[in-house]
């Protein structure tokens, strides 16, 4: 016996995607979001992101075979520990210190230059779980600041001077921590998985992140 014909199919290199599975496929490589979901931003929201990263994480990486933590996507990126360093020496020099900068001088004194790669040096000899420990105190004590300025839509508004970007507002300042947490979560999640790109095997067409 024949089997039915599948209805709706459209080429993606030598293998036939339904129909039916192409607005995940095209939603992943787009990289849109209906406007249906988009919102005003919301401070309280924020930080209920932003005090979950550490834990995600955690959860994530916490002992996890040394393959998984130290894969990477060739020269100049991060795997998944670097990942946390990165995140930590942000802790410590970006998104507070800047906010801090914003609320006592506003656009008189512009934000230091940050280095994308310090963690290099700055978590040599440490181990992931100390990596991991040290980024969750960080958070919990630069989170405890943030609630404890009490900030409202005036301080929001306030603007500071990024060295490359120039005038940005608070509001734009901790939309953008939050936003780089889930970015560099999604990092970690593609760094991954392109561990396996070529042992998926035809499922890669599926897949679109394994080829981003």
């Amino acid at each position: 016996m024949v089997a039915p014909r599948m209805r709706g199919t459209a080429e993606r290199g030598k293998l036939a995607v339904p129909w039916g599975r192409r607005a995940d496929l095209d939603d992943g490589l787009r990289g849109r979001v209906s406007s249906a979901h988009m919102s005003a931003f919301d401070l309280a929201e924020a930080v209920v992101v932003l005090e979950r990263t550490p834990l995600v994480l955690d959860a994530w990486l916490r002992d996890l075979p040394e393959a998984w933590l130290t894969v990477d996507e060739g020269e100049g990126t991060f795997s998944p520990r670097e990942v946390v360093g990165h995140l930590i020496h942000g802790e410590r020099t970006d998104w507070i210190p800047r906010a801090r900068l914003v609320l006592e001088h506003g656009e008189t004194r512009p934000f230091d230059p940050y280095d994308r790669f310090a963690q290099r040096r700055e978590m040599a000899g440490k181990t992931t779980r100390q990596l991991l420990d040290e980024f969750a105190g960080l958070r919990q004590g630069n989170l405890a600041t943030l609630r404890d300025w009490r900030l409202g839509p005036a301080e929001l508004d306030r603007r500071g001077r990024h060295p490359e970007l120039g005038a940005v507002t608070l509001r734009e300042l901790v939309a953008a921590w939050v936003a780089h947490d889930l970015s560099h979560v999604a990092q970690i999640a593609r760094v991954m998985g392109k561990r396996y790109r070529e042992t998926v095997g035809p499922w890669r067409a599926y897949l679109p992140m394994l080829d981003r």
